[in-house]
């Protein structure tokens, strides 16, 4: 009986591998298998509908910049729980490879930069704060430096001998000082700053030569204390008048620089004793009366207590 020759062993035949479809389709069929539209993706990731289909379809020229289109499909990934550094990797080397090898991986996710405000708008927006601005402050400067005009024309007129009885020349000259408003303690005194009718800036005690400066932001302050002896109000480098007669309680009394330079009609009574007081003693000699009738005045003023 001849002998079997053993049969040939079979060849094993290599499989193709599988051919990888695009990243495009691959995120197609996702979308499709989770029943959802490209509206819907869109509305979830916050990319333009004509993007994810442009990712779709492989229109690369109608996709901005790689860096973005990469990042939109990374997100277009995760909508559809599809791997996304491996649908970024893969869309990196359709759309060239090599090329954006020395980028990183894990890439920024903007949005639309469409959507962006352009630059010639911020730019505008910027200007014209800035031009906003320096009118403002000319306005305010303006307003600040009217008062001069106004006090120096009174002046004119005041050293005319016709004009003089109908100026006043001394209130005049108040609004000329300008800087901060700083309140001095000459003594220990409680104050109290706060806007007219509104929330309270300031409100305590000031031990001698402590200062409180009132804000300039401050459109109509007013000081409030019991003893506005104790306190010196100055101007930038000038004293202003008193705010009140010694030992009395003042209120309302506006802080505003024209205001505090201009003398309060309430300080009159309290300034005219004062003069009449030095009068006696100044002027004694100017009338005629002898020196002697001078001790004379003080008996005569005691009688009358």
């Amino acid at each position: 009986m001849p002998k079997r020759e053993p049969d040939p062993e079979p060849l094993h035949e290599e499989q193709p591998e599988p051919v990888l479809a695009p990243a495009g389709e691959r995120l197609r069929i996702a979308r499709e298998a989770k029943g959802l539209s490209l509206e819907d993706v869109a509305a979830q990731t916050r990319i333009p509908r004509r993007h994810l289909e442009n990712i779709e379809k492989a229109d690369w020229d109608s996709l901005p910049a790689p860096t973005y289109t990469i990042g939109f499909a990374k997100s277009y990934a995760s909508a559809v729980d599809l791997d996304r550094n491996d649908i970024g990797d893969q869309l990196r080397e359709e759309m060239g490879g090599q090329r954006f090898a020395s980028t990183s991986t894990d890439v920024f996710e903007p949005a639309d930069p469409r959507r962006t405000m352009p630059r010639g708008l911020v730019i505008g927006a910027i200007l014209a704060v800035i031009v906003l601005v320096a009118v403002m402050s000319w306005l305010n400067k303006r307003s600040l430096e009217e008062p001069d005009t106004v006090d120096n024309s009174v002046v004119a007129q005041g050293s005319s001998p016709t004009a003089a009885p109908s100026a006043p020349a001394a209130p005049a000259q108040a609004p000329s000082a300008q800087g901060p408003v700083v309140l001095t303690a000459v003594a220990p005194v409680w104050l109290q700053v706060s806007q007219k009718g509104g929330a309270t800036l300031f409100s305590g005690t000031l031990q001698p030569n402590q200062t409180y400066t009132v804000p300039t932001t401050a459109t109509a302050p007013v000081l409030k204390t019991g003893k506005p002896e104790a306190v010196k109000v100055t101007v930038g480098t000038t004293v202003a008048p008193p705010v009140g007669r010694p030992a009395t309680t003042v209120s309302n009394v506006s802080l505003l620089a024209a205001d505090l330079m201009k003398a309060p009609a309430a300080q009159a009574p309290a300034t005219a004793p004062a003069a009449g007081r030095a009068s006696p003693r100044t002027a004694s000699p100017a009338p005629g009366p002898a020196p002697s009738e001078t001790p004379e005045a003080v008996p005569t003023t005691n009688e009358a207590e």
